[in-house]
């Protein structure tokens, strides 16, 4: 997975957050989730602040 994967990322973390509120998350704790998921293989620093924006929105579309 890389940064661009926005909806994979989302649904990634919908199934390993589940009881959270995506809505809630700060942009380093989801940047640092995001670092963390299985199979997840792109350059740390490339994860700016639009590039969580749209991870955030889709997962908040996803836990919909």
């Amino acid at each position: 997975m890389k940064w661009s994967d926005i909806t994979a990322i989302a649904e990634a973390l919908f199934d390993k957050h589940p009881e959270v509120d995506p809505a809630a998350v700060r942009f380093v704790d989801l940047h640092n989730w995001v670092l963390e998921l299985d199979g997840f293989d792109d350059d740390r620093t490339r994860g700016g602040e639009k590039v969580l924006e749209a991870i955030q929105a889709a997962w908040i579309d996803e836990a919909r």
